[in-house]
């Protein structure tokens, strides 16, 4: 949706009553949108779409079923365009009726849904009706109470030596991440962009809000709690018993509170974009000033947010990426991208940025070497940021209920990748 469109509905729904969730952007749009589902064969969905609009309830949940069977029909890349589009649409018609009805719940829980796994035409529009329904619920719910006494994640300091007996072999032994405070642009370019040399930068974040605001759950409740996010559940993502689920925000404050303390399965918020479905957390944070090194763009800023205990293994990534420890402390281990074959990646195409090797459980009969390679690595503290540059191997260790930013940017010559 252009700005000058997005302005324009912006003061519609603003200026809407209360009782009716205005979408003058779909409604003007939507015989196009239509029409182009059509022409994938969604005619069935164009029908329960036109009695959705007429407010049939049945018909909208009906529009997104439909829209999610297309969107699980292949893998990702192959999904027709507009079906992303139609899952918004479908998802956007239910807001609305559940809005009408009161039920501001779950209208935001549908247009979270929207947000999450649809496209992007409506997105500006699923957003400003989010700030809508999310203004109706907080004012009647105690999550716009703003007399709450904090309640805080980490609280005190960890014991090194304990939590060394936890991490991989070898850990912190070896050569550690060089950390320098307040870098600046023309020494990290020099000492560090140029050369493919990881980092850790102090004193460059003390100036974002969510350095004094996301320790404290309940702030994160009021601001988040009745939003629907994506997490992992289990050990990581190369486990088999590892799965996913959508659950409110407040539910999974609970289980990372809770993690420390219970058996409960562990639950994380890993590589989520985060910030582009809550605006409100967008704006805690600074996109630092070292992401622009190189003239090239941000391509994805994701959330990590879980308690102790939780493990990215050990990969890759394409682009240039720090990582911004807003809340508590990780370990981090970081292996040369001239390292690669040695690190045995999987073959299957879905898995080749993984190594087959688990640092936490070192096969030494399957991988004799592993052990013999060189790495570096590091306590992430709070308020240090991480520069790994592209296809930098590294495992990933939360030693406390951790909240982590990562951005990932390009340079200039690989804006297309």
């Amino acid at each position: 949706m252009p700005t000058s469109a997005a302005n324009t509905v912006a003061g519609e729904i603003a200026g809407s009553d209360d009782g009716v969730l205005e979408t003058p952007f779909l409604d003007s749009e939507r015989w196009s949108i239509l029409q182009s589902i059509a022409e994938e064969g969604g005619y069935a969905y164009a029908t329960m779409t036109s009695l959705a609009a007429a407010g049939d309830i049945r018909a909208a949940e009906a529009a997104k079923e439909m829209a999610w069977e297309q969107l699980h029909s292949g893998p990702w890349h192959s999904v027709a365009p507009i079906w992303r589009d139609a899952y918004s649409m479908a998802c956007m018609h239910l807001a609305k009726l559940h809005y009408a009805n009161g039920e501001f719940n779950q209208a935001i829980k549908a247009l979270d849904m929207g947000i999450i796994m649809g496209g992007m035409m409506l997105r500006d529009e699923l957003n400003l009706a989010i700030r809508k329904a999310s203004e109706k619920e907080k004012a009647r719910s105690d999550l716009g109470e703003k007399g709450e006494s904090e309640m805080k994640f980490v609280s005190q300091e960890i014991n090194v030596a304990e939590v060394q007996q936890s991490l991989p072999i070898k850990s912190l032994s070896c050569k550690l991440v060089g950390k320098r405070p307040a870098l600046s642009l023309e020494a990290f370019l020099r000492d560090h962009y140029l050369s493919g040399t990881p980092v850790v930068i102090r004193d460059s974040m003390d100036h974002w809000p969510a350095k004094s605001k996301w320790n404290d759950m309940n702030y994160l409740r009021r601001v988040a709690g009745f939003r629907t996010v994506p997490v992992e559940v289990g050990k990581n993502y190369l486990c088999p018993e590892w799965k996913q689920e959508l659950i409110t925000f407040s539910e999974f404050l609970e289980r990372t509170r809770s993690n420390d303390t219970t058996s409960v399965e562990t639950t994380y918020l890993a590589q989520h974009q985060l910030f582009d479905q809550i605006q409100e957390l967008r704006q805690d944070i600074v996109i630092p000033d070292y992401c622009f090194t190189g003239g090239g763009e941000i391509k994805s800023l994701n959330a990590w947010f879980g308690p102790a205990r939780t493990v990215t293994p050990l990969h890759h990534d394409p682009h240039h990426n720090i990582l911004a420890q807003v809340v508590g402390k990780k370990y981090v281990r970081l292996y040369s991208a001239s390292l690669s074959d040695e690190l045995h990646p999987h073959s299957e195409t879905m898995l080749s940025n993984s190594s087959q090797v688990d640092l936490d459980n070192i096969d030494e009969k399957e991988f004799p070497n592993i052990l013999d390679l060189e790495f570096q690595d590091c306590i992430l503290e709070e308020g240090e940021m991480l520069y790994i540059p592209p296809k930098w191997w590294h495992y990933v260790r939360s030693l406390t209920t951790s909240f982590s930013v990562s951005f990932w940017w390009s340079d200039a010559e690989n804006l297309d990748d």
